[in-house]
């Protein structure tokens, strides 16, 4: 990868106009990891400009569904070729465990074999009964025309094909960028769609920061949908700066999930080490820096001091280092930044009264965590009510809130009591249970007796302040599309309304 190139437009590799660069740190020692080039307003309006010629002169809308579809197929091969390169790289830049690397990466190869095959088998449209032979009414689909995708920094390799794949399955053109903390391996994967054929313009990449490239896409009055995936306050800011030019928004803006425990799902040991795993699973995967974690748990209280203790106990074991150490179990934060506010949150939480059963501070270094990188160790707080800023905030650190209830309404009641709404879980041996309250939860995914997997044929998206519109699934399609109504008249007479 050149250290200046990595901007992409209509079809060539460049450097940013005003020549800035941005290092890329690897979290796990701060040390350089890659210099990309720091893209502005100029860079973006240019790659907008690209992919508005190659949308409205270009073959890539009028591609044949067949053909756009091969494509996305050879982009999952690709990737499936290079899966230890761009998972290594996704390692190093997010600081996440190789394995997950990995996983994102066959992930990402699913997503575009899915789209692929949803666009494939669809008809030519839906025909509309007018109640007449004499009419022939079909709505069609077409593509929304040019696209801005802005992805978020702590799965920037899946997050970019859940908006790519789509967009590019229904015809469009785009403009991508990625998080300036870690945007390597979308580089990688544009580099992928070169190779597999996309013809130039169609796919276009900026590096830079919001701060002018994504607030520029945004506004832009050239950019027919802008798709966000990031913070709520980002998320804001995009909306109102896409507004005036009444573009089409989608918003991913995050979650407080809820992991709801009841008594009975701890009935056996097998059970209760099955609840407690899935606990750890929910709250410290890539360090909690996932936008579904299950950082807030809800525990049936007759069960919750042995819930927690034994929680907390391995929580205390998690092996955390370098994402590429052999024996490593969770990486480090993405930034110092993302330190700070991780130990910001834990500190507020202590001073309103949580307990604190393990964590609370960063690890002691050793030969696979250097003392320069982003550590945190994984923290549990007993103790926790709804008052409390790290039970409301999104904190996306190691950080798990424990609350307590004591009846079914009331579990219910804590686990909808937030401003967000993506994703939350339920453990219960009773069916009835299960399905009440997977009913009730006002959440965009509710899992039963489960926690994290996404499957891409459904949809992905939250409730309330988590966004607007969905990802994945067929829906995740339609939002790059425009629906368009086609009447036919096949025997057209005057109407007579008019005498003269």
């Amino acid at each position: 990868m050149s250290s200046v190139e990595t901007i992409h437009v209509d079809g060539a590799w460049r450097a940013a106009a005003s020549g800035a660069q941005r290092e890329v740190l690897d979290p796990a020692d701060a040390k350089t990891l890659a210099v990309v080039s720091e893209g502005g307003a100029e860079d973006t309006d240019a790659a907008v400009a690209a992919a508005r010629r190659a949308f409205d002169s270009g073959p890539w809308p009028h591609t044949p569904v067949a053909e756009r579809a091969a494509l996305l197929r050879r982009v999952a091969d690709l990737l499936q070729r290079d899966r230890e390169t761009i998972a290594l790289t996704e390692s190093r830049d997010t600081g996440k465990t190789l394995e997950e690397g990995r996983t994102d990466v066959d992930c990402v190869a699913d997503a575009f074999r899915y789209f692929a095959d949803l666009v494939v088998g669809e008809g030519p449209g839906r025909v509309v009964d007018a109640g007449t032979a004499d009419v022939h009414s079909v709505v069609v689909h077409e593509p929304v025309g040019v696209c801005a995708l802005i992805t978020p920094w702590n799965y920037p390799l899946l997050q970019a094909s859940w908006k790519i794949a789509p967009a590019l399955a229904a015809g469009n053109t785009f403009v991508i960028k990625p998080s300036e903390v870690t945007p390597l391996t979308t580089v990688q994967l544009i580099r992928l769609l070169v190779e597999a054929g996309l013809p130039a313009g169609v796919a276009n990449l900026v590096t830079g920061a919001g701060d002018p490239v994504g607030a520029r896409l945004s506004e832009h009055p050239d950019v027919d949908l802008v798709s966000f995936t990031g913070g709520l306050a980002s998320g804001t800011k995009v909306m109102q700066a896409a507004a005036p030019t009444v573009k089409k928004v989608a918003l991913e803006l995050g979650g407080k999930n809820p992991n709801v425990v009841f008594a009975d799902a701890c009935a056996t040991d097998e059970d209760f080490d099955t609840a407690v795993d899935q606990a750890l699973n929910a709250a410290f995967i890539h360090s909690g820096q996932v936008c579904s974690a299950g950082s807030r748990l809800i525990v049936e209280e007759s069960v919750s001091e042995r819930f927690v203790a034994e929680l907390a106990r391995r929580a205390e074991k998690i092996k955390l280092g370098r994402g590429t150490a052999d024996g490593v179990e969770c990486g480090p934060l993405v930034s110092a930044q993302q330190l700070d506010k991780t130990e910001a949150y834990v500190a507020s939480a202590l001073a309103e009264g949580a307990a604190l059963r393990c964590g609370g501070a960063q690890p002691e270094p050793n030969a696979v965590r250097p003392a320069a990188g982003y550590f945190y160790s994984p923290t549990v707080l007993d103790r926790c009510d709804r008052t409390m800023k790290v039970v409301r905030e999104e904190t996306f650190g190691p950080i798990l809130t424990v609350e307590t209830f004591r009846t079914e309404d009331e579990a219910v009641a804590l686990a909808n009591d937030t401003e967000y709404g993506l994703a939350g879980a339920v453990w219960t041996k009773d069916a009835g249970r299960a399905r009440r309250v997977a009913g009730r939860l006002r959440h965009g995914t509710v899992w039963i007796n489960d926690f994290h997997p996404y499957l891409p044929q459904a949809e992905w998206g939250g409730f309330g302040k988590s966004g607007i519109g969905r990802e994945l699934g067929p829906s995740g399609l339609a939002e790059y599309r425009e629906a368009k109504h086609i009447y036919q008249n096949l025997a057209p007479k005057p109407v007579r309304w008019f005498g003269g």
